[in-house]
């Protein structure tokens, strides 16, 4: 969507949940990125605070990225809303029966789309559609 420009990026969520509070009509896309912001209360506080848009994120200070973790649940609605890849849809379904949530089912899946994307970008190659369905199939 925006490239390698994390700003920019970010200055996008950040707008489309403030046109949220503010009751602001919204594209498509701002809905479904304050949607996902609205179920992440644990992130208001850095979205609201003055370096959000600077700020790293790293595992060795004990933290996780807001916005990756936002943004896997936006690839996930999308591949879903797709069924791309082919049986994610079916697969989700399977999974959010079982834990009997849906936020809880893209938490999990997030998992497996973590791998892919890590072993893609090891390999320096696209996501392993087969793989990545696998994992999944096995939650």
């Amino acid at each position: 969507m925006f490239g390698q420009d994390r700003q920019r990026l970010r200055r996008y969520y950040l707008q489309a949940w403030q046109k949220q509070q503010t009751g602001v009509a919204m594209e498509p896309l701002e809905s479904l990125i304050a949607n996902v912001i609205g179920q992440h209360p644990e992130y208001h506080a850095i979205l609201q605070s003055e370096d959000a848009l600077e700020k790293d994120f790293t595992p060795e200070q004990g933290q996780s990225n807001p916005f990756l973790h936002m943004g896997m649940h936006i690839s996930l609605a999308e591949q879903i809303s797709t069924d791309r890849p082919a049986g994610i849809r079916n697969t989700y379904q399977k999974i959010r029966n079982k834990l009997g949530d849906a936020h809880a089912a893209e938490h999990h899946m997030m998992e497996c789309l973590g791998l892919a994307l890590w072993e893609a970008q090891q390999q320096n190659r696209a996501p392993d559609e087969q793989a990545y369905l696998e994992c999944l199939k096995k939650l």
